[in-house]
């Protein structure tokens, strides 16, 4: 069944967390270059990293991510292979020694998985954690036991499952390092409130299989753990970010994204847009009179990915297999928690909120 939300472009509306929809001049102008990237005669996807014209495309991208963010000159900027979860684990390995004390404020299923992935390396310890009301809320500041010898803090900025946003000042006496990944360039930061942050492209950066992490050039100076090469951001770091043979092609997609946000008017523009849209479906939830619910506290509600739920899981899957009749896709909720879940990143136009929230009045008004 042919599937489109939008009787201009054909395209359906997607609110997948991830990998999820890309900017459409983006994905017109990829296609216009595939075979002929630059009038070199040949796809970016089939030339070396090495060349000058790939170079030139490396450099702009970190350039276009520098400005779009405000990072400090004496803040790298690397991209790296894979998603956030091997960044998790690379954490650990670069900034602390072995067995040393690490900080971990769990506020939903990916700080959960951080940890994981720093236990093997670290004394992974839990300052606070929101697991035992469910991941609806952040612990309170004054309940968090932070370690005084910790190697960092680890705190995740927004949980895309959950639908939680950190949305707090971090003072605290060690350098912060954060999941970026759902919220990335998403409303302006200060970087300099953190020593390190990391995210996987897939959310609001780019396709899958490339990430970022910018990190404080100091910290990158630790010596860490015995490591292989690969492993240690200082070698990545030394090759700018070409210390093997890079994913070209996401490289190269995620620095057409960088292109288009700067465009639209940068990460302030965003902000404000994102803000104003996440508003308008939590309304449309909050004045459902109890047939939609969100769990999150008020004031720890997230921006990128809005989780709801129906009276009965029955009505959950009835609502994705109707949103998607009407090319609303990616709705369903994670397998964790269930519901629904709307993402709602910045390639994400404005129109498919409006779709959302007017088919959510249609589809309650037939149940209620």
């Amino acid at each position: 069944m042919t599937r489109s939300a939008s009787p201009v472009t054909g395209r359906v509306f997607n609110f997948s967390a991830g990998p999820t929809v890309l900017p459409e001049p983006v994905l017109h102008k990829a296609k216009q270059e595939l075979l002929d990237w630059q009038g070199i005669g040949a796809s970016v996807a089939e030339i070396s990293h090495r060349s000058a014209d790939f170079i030139a495309l490396a450099a702009q991208a970190e350039a276009d991510l520098r400005a779009l963010l405000q990072v400090p000159d004496d803040y790298a900027v690397l991209f790296m292979q894979g998603g956030a979860t091997l960044q998790q684990a690379l954490i650990a390995l670069n900034l602390a020694a072995p067995g040393a004390r690490a900080d971990y404020l769990i506020t939903g299923h990916w700080g959960k998985t951080a940890l994981q992935q720093a236990a093997p390396y670290v004394d992974a310890h839990i300052v606070a954690s929101g697991e035992a009301q469910g991941f609806c809320d952040v612990p309170a500041r004054e309940d968090w036991q932070l370690s005084a010898d910790a190697a960092y803090l680890h705190v995740t900025d927004n949980e895309t499952i959950h639908g939680v946003e950190l949305n707090l000042p971090l003072d605290v006496e060690v350098p912060v390092v954060a999941d970026f990944s759902s919220s990335i360039a998403s409303r302006p930061i200060r970087i300099r409130d953190y020593g390190l942050i990391y995210a996987g492209a897939q959310k609001n950066l780019g396709p899958s299989g490339i990430s970022v992490v910018i990190a404080a050039r100091a910290l990158l100076e630790r010596s860490g753990q015995k490591r292989a090469p690969i492993l240690d951001y200082r070698a990545h770091l030394a090759r700018e970010s070409m210390l093997n043979t890079p994913p070209t092609f996401n490289w190269y997609l995620l620095a057409l994204c960088l292109a288009w946000m700067r465009e639209q008017g940068g990460v302030a523009a965003f902000g404000a847009r994102n803000a104003a849209r996440a508003q308008k479906l939590y309304a449309a939830i909050d004045g459902s009179q109890g047939f939609y619910r969100n769990r999150v506290a008020t004031a720890h509600r997230s921006r990128m990915n809005v989780p709801f739920f129906l009276p009965t899981a029955e009505l959950d899957a009835q609502f994705v297999a109707q949103a998607e009749a009407r090319g609303l896709i990616g709705l369903k909720g994670h397998k964790v928690v269930g519901g629904i879940r709307a993402s709602l990143y910045n390639a994400l136009p404005d129109a498919a909120v409006d779709a959302l929230v007017d088919f959510m009045q249609e589809f309650r008004h037939r149940h209620v």
